[in-house]
């Protein structure tokens, strides 16, 4: 019987995300015959190490945002030798640095929104885009500190509302869509529907935040696209397992309309709203089935 390590918690934004995402995780895989050890981890190094003994076949990572999501644990587990889910450090940190991965997605021919780096003082002082745009941080997830700008809104931003540096980017009308990547394959894109006003941290994670269509309700080849374009930016950042690429499909000029490829999550949510799992529901892959595969795929970087 394998003795699977799963990671939680840590120190991000994200935490109680990641809580949400382990609990489930260890739950699904004790059920799959797992013998699973469940670690909360913090930032004493010490503490993390001796809960690694006795040391664990596999490390299932269910971390989010800074520390478990950038490629700080990754290099730690490449270091100790440890195999571990999800995508190793250096696709994990170029994937969390929006910027760069922009870059590297822009070199691969792939569609990105324009945008730019902006400072604080920039920003406060306003107009540093045209309306409507959308201020976010360059390295958190979950819609963690985003702020949009709407045409005729022209509201100040206060200081205490951004970092020294944030990512500035035109705001795409239309639809949210997003298409996880299992391996080498696309499972079916899912148009996502906030209640809300739009897809914030509340519509992502409170049940009944929003709807997950699957298949996405768009033209063939818009699907078809999207499949394409999430596997080429899994490749693009070097990711492996499970990863999940977000987009905007701007309609507004009739169908087919335009992608705008947004960023990849190399540690997609595993909580009972997430979207990863209803991905791999649609082409009958259970929760279970679904982490027992990642465990089975878990390699590093020794």
């Amino acid at each position: 019987m394998k003795l699977v390590a799963v990671l939680m918690g840590g120190w991000s934004a994200e935490r109680e995300v990641s809580l949400s995402s382990g609990t489930g995780v260890a739950a699904a895989l004790r059920d799959a015959g797992y013998e699973v050890k469940e670690i909360d981890v913090g930032r004493d190094l010490p503490a993390l190490l001796a809960a690694l003994e006795p040391r664990p076949d596999v490390v299932f990572n269910a971390l989010h945002g800074r520390g478990g999501e950038d490629g700080h644990i990754q290099a730690i587990l490449d270091i100790l030798n440890l195999p571990y889910t999800h995508s190793p450090m250096l696709a994990s940190s170029l994937a969390m640095d929006k910027p760069m991965a922009k870059e590297l997605f822009r070199a691969a021919g792939l569609p990105v929104v324009e945008g730019r780096i902006a400072s604080r003082a920039e920003l406060v002082e306003g107009k540093v885009f045209e309306a409507p745009y959308i201020v976010k941080p360059t390295n958190e997830g979950s819609s963690v500190g985003i702020i949009i700008i709407r045409e005729g809104q022209n509201r100040p931003i206060e200081a205490h509302e951004v970092k020294d540096q944030m990512l500035v980017e035109r705001f795409i009308p239309g639809r949210e869509l997003t298409v996880a990547v299992m391996g080498d394959r696309a499972l079916p894109p899912i148009e996502i529907v906030a209640h809300g006003s739009w897809y914030d941290y509340e519509s992502k994670y409170a049940i009944g935040g929003s709807e997950h269509i699957c298949p996405a309700p768009v033209p063939a080849i818009i699907l078809q696209q999207l499949e394409d374009i999430a596997l080429a930016a899994h490749r693009a950042l070097g990711c492996r397992g499970v990863s999940r690429a977000d987009f905007r499909y701007d309609d507004s000029k009739g169908e087919p309309g335009q992608l705008y490829l947004l960023e990849v999550n190399t540690q997609p949510g595993m909580t009972p709203t997430s979207l990863v799992p209803d991905a791999a529901k649609a082409v009958g892959i259970s929760y279970g089935a679904l982490v027992s595969w990642m465990v089975e795929n878990a390699t590093c970087d020794a």
